[in-house]
């Protein structure tokens, strides 16, 4: 690329990120009725066709700062690769997901009620965070449901702590009620003590194999397959 075409981009780059952030401060100051193209434009220095060259129209202008919203967020999360308790690493990161909620309001109400969340880079990044630890949950044996439904049971109990908070009047707002959301999600998804006594495959293996009797969602041949993998399985431990 010619350098002065670089430039030009890079040029683009850092008027879009300015209109972003005045619209995001815009929002945080005066709520979501008062991002209007012609204040963004005013606040950002520019002329309001300018926005429309960026972003299309105003929707596009409120996706771009709800993908702000989270890149804002996954910048702000701390990454344990081994937590030395896995239960309490659960508790932290829904705290800090639920405190941010909190602290930008407007913008968290708008990061979820656009289209852009589903589809958001900085999203996709928090995602494989989350999926990270229920994934370390699962491994400990700690996991009570299925790994797909923790997701949504996690992100569904601290959206809606946030979006109850922030319905109430504040004379309401009693902090039990995030204590008892949070606590109600990990009784939902982990188990007290681990479901595997002893961590890794071979674990996993023994205690299948020791319930595998019981069930009979399997045919004969179907369970006798199974104990062969398990077996061999359990037998690397």
């Amino acid at each position: 690329m010619p350098p002065r075409a670089r430039v030009r981009d890079s040029s683009v780059v850092d008027t879009r990120q300015r209109v972003i952030e005045a619209a995001a401060d815009l929002l945080a100051r005066e709520g979501r009725d008062a991002v209007t193209t012609r204040a963004v434009a005013v606040a950002a220095g520019l002329q309001p066709p300018a926005i429309y060259r960026l972003f299309g129209d105003k929707d596009g202008l409120l996706e771009a700062v709800a993908e702000h919203g989270f890149a804002v967020f996954l910048a702000g999360k701390h990454v344990d690769p081994d937590p030395p308790d896995l239960i309490e690493d659960l508790r932290a990161g829904w705290d800090l997901a639920v405190e941010f909620g909190l602290a930008n309001p407007a913008l968290y109400t708008l990061m979820y009620s656009e289209p852009t969340g589903a589809t958001s880079a900085a999203f996709k990044a928090g995602l494989e965070i989350l999926k990270g630890r229920i994934r370390r949950l699962a491994a400990g044996g700690l996991l009570r449901v299925d790994e797909d439904l923790a997701v949504t049971l996690i992100h569904a109990t601290g959206r809606g702590a946030v979006l109850t908070w922030l319905s109430l009047p504040e004379d309401r707002r009693d902090p039990a009620l995030l204590t008892t959301l949070r606590e109600s999600m990990v009784t939902a998804v982990t188990n007290e003590e681990p479901a595997v006594q002893i961590a890794g495959p071979a674990g996993a293996a023994r205690a299948l194999r020791a319930t595998l009797p019981d069930q009979t969602t399997l045919s004969g041949a179907e369970q006798h397959l199974l104990r062969e993998w398990l077996d061999r399985l359990a037998s690397d431990g």
